[in-house]
């Protein structure tokens, strides 16, 4: 069967593996995630569950360096999501320059970081109903 504006065969799924988000920080600004797949939660998980862990040490302490060292960490794992998730950038230019993911994670706003590596990390959150199937 034949549908209009899709030419795929009965019974084919398309399956786009990325999809585009506006950002609620930069206005103007869109970025492309990969969708969770599971070869890419394996990934992530693996990248971030040492430093999750090592996070929850240093927050459980009282000392200054631990606090420090908390942030670092936290730092760390933003960086891990948005390295495994994100795929590309649009609208954002950073010292007259066309950024890209790199840049973006090593110049960029730390707003836009957070907000990017929060939506991916909600996305690679398996929900009650998942885990039953």
């Amino acid at each position: 069967m034949w549908r209009l504006g899709k030419w795929r065969r009965r019974g084919e799924v398309e399956y786009a593996s990325a999809e585009w988000h506006e950002s609620d920080v930069l206005k103007g600004v869109r970025y492309k995630l990969a969708r969770i797949s599971l070869a890419r939660r394996v990934e992530i998980t693996s990248r971030v569950r040492a430093l999750v862990a090592e996070a929850e040490y240093h927050v459980s302490s009282d000392g200054m360096l631990d606090a420090i060292a908390a942030a670092e960490v936290e730092a760390k794992v933003h960086q891990a999501y948005l390295q495994c998730g994100l795929l590309e950038l649009r609208g954002l230019r950073v010292d007259g320059e066309t950024c890209g993911v790199a840049e973006l994670v090593e110049r960029g706003p730390e707003g836009l970081c957070r907000e990017i590596a929060g939506r991916i990390r909600a996305l690679c959150v398996v929900s009650q109903e998942e885990r039953k199937n």
